[in-house]
């Protein structure tokens, strides 16, 4: 069982990058947490570096626009890579091929700026997937007929988003990675850009390395902080990361709440996920 610690404090103090989580972490969707955002603030006044790695289906820019409307101080982090930053990657690659966009508009900032030549399913040559069109409503199972349709043709689809679901205040929506796992289950192929898959990790690192001056981050010197088991801890593990859960986040519920964690409970989710991380925070404080 990993210690369960009140201060992150004497942790930080054994590494020089953290790549942490955004949603859950930082804020809930509606409010940063003030408490992590010190937290996060006071580890890059000792010297550290913060790239907040995020499976928002959008770029790291657009990410930021939404931390500052939630109030995530820019002191918080020195930058941001999200899955969308390497969406936004493979589309550059395919723009001559014509792409279907599954997801809401809001994500259309993946594109700005690419020759992209959309189109509807029908001719579609491959898809991306963001999300659902109306989070709010639907559920993946409102996509069976589309999935289908996308697996007869064997199309190719691109997940924007890993995740399965996000808390959007007190409620949990469904994001992309629900609709790219239902089409797995079909038997479509599916490029996951997001967490817990190696390009979003490859990308943080190079993210860090320029954010250092140019200076390589040893693996053992860099800390993920997450509150997936999923995808924030799975894709440190395989990786090579250093790890750090948070409790306060989508799993809360599976082990007596937020602020009264079940320990065995707990350590039953690690061993079935096959992860084991350094320490567990009820949420991030210095």
């Amino acid at each position: 069982m990993p210690e369960f610690l009140e201060h992150f404090e004497p942790l930080a103090r054994n590494y020089d990058v953290l790549f942490s989580d955004v949603w859950g972490v930082v804020h809930n969707g509606v409010a940063a947490y003030g408490p992590a955002c010190e937290a996060l603030t006071r580890f890059r006044a000792r010297g550290g570096t913060v790239v907040l790695l995020t499976n928002a289906p959008r770029p790291g820019i657009a990410v930021q626009r939404i931390l500052d409307r939630l109030g995530v101080p820019h002191d918080t982090y020195d930058a941001i890579t999200s899955s969308g930053d390497v969406t936004r990657g493979i589309v550059e690659r395919r723009l001559v091929d014509r792409v279907f966009h599954l997801g809401p508009e809001r994500d259309h900032s993946i594109f700005t700026g690419l020759d992209v030549r959309f189109t509807p399913l029908e001719s579609a040559d491959y898809v991306v997937c963001s999300g659902l069109f109306d989070d709010t409503v639907e559920t993946p199972d409102s996509y069976r007929d589309m999935l289908a349709a996308m697996r007869a043709r064997s199309l190719f689809m691109v997940c924007a988003n890993p995740d399965i679901v996000v808390e959007r205040g007190d409620a949990l929506v469904y994001c992309a990675g629900a609709l790219a796992d239902a089409y797995a289950a079909l038997g479509g192929e599916v490029l996951y850009c997001g967490k817990p898959h190696p390009p979003i990790y490859q990308a943080a690192m190079a993210t860090a390395r320029v954010a250092r001056g140019g200076v390589a981050v040893p693996l053992g010197r860099a800390l993920a902080i997450g509150d997936s088991v999923r995808t924030d801890l799975k894709g440190a593990t395989a990786f090579g990361l250093d790890s750090l859960f948070v409790t306060s986040g989508i799993h809360a519920e599976e082990y007596g709440g937020r602020d009264t964690p079940d320990l065995e409970a707990l350590d039953a989710i690690f061993a079935a996920g096959g992860v084991m991380p350094k320490a567990v925070m009820r949420g991030l404080r210095w």
